[in-house]
């Protein structure tokens, strides 16, 4: 398989002759093999674990987004991804980088549906 990972304003990686591929999923871990069928899965902040031919098995964080199988072809496109060969500081750059930013995320959308209504208050007291 052809593997390749993408972030919003580049490629992150093209990895070829992948024998596996193992992501996060919101159902759970996902496996892909070369002649799994075609298939579009939502992806999690977690560990993509792939493996080339004839090579040691290598680990990616990655931040949420989406993966689509089309052939040989895999794409992964996601927010924000890390690479290297210390498995436990993937697990944690997981757990503080992609895993905060959601937290970071939920508090501004909280403070945005405040002004929102707060705003819709606003009209509403015009046409009063």
């Amino acid at each position: 398989m052809h593997l390749e990972v993408m972030l919003p304003s580049s490629v992150f990686g093209r990895y070829d002759e992948v024998e596996s591929v193992v992501l996060e999923t919101p159902e759970g871990s996902f496996g892909l093999l070369p002649h799994r069928r075609d298939c579009v899965a939502a992806l999690e902040p977690g560990i993509l674990t792939y493996t080339q031919k004839g090579q040691a098995t290598s680990y990616l964080a990655v931040d949420e987004g989406v993966m689509v199988k089309k052939g040989q072809q895999v794409r992964v496109s996601v927010r924000n991804a890390h690479s290297g060969d210390d498995l436990e500081a993937l697990k944690q750059s997981v757990l503080t980088e992609f895993l905060s930013l959601s937290d970071k995320e939920a508090e501004m959308r909280s403070v945005l549906a405040r002004l929102e209504s707060g705003l819709m208050r606003g009209f509403k007291s015009l046409t009063s």
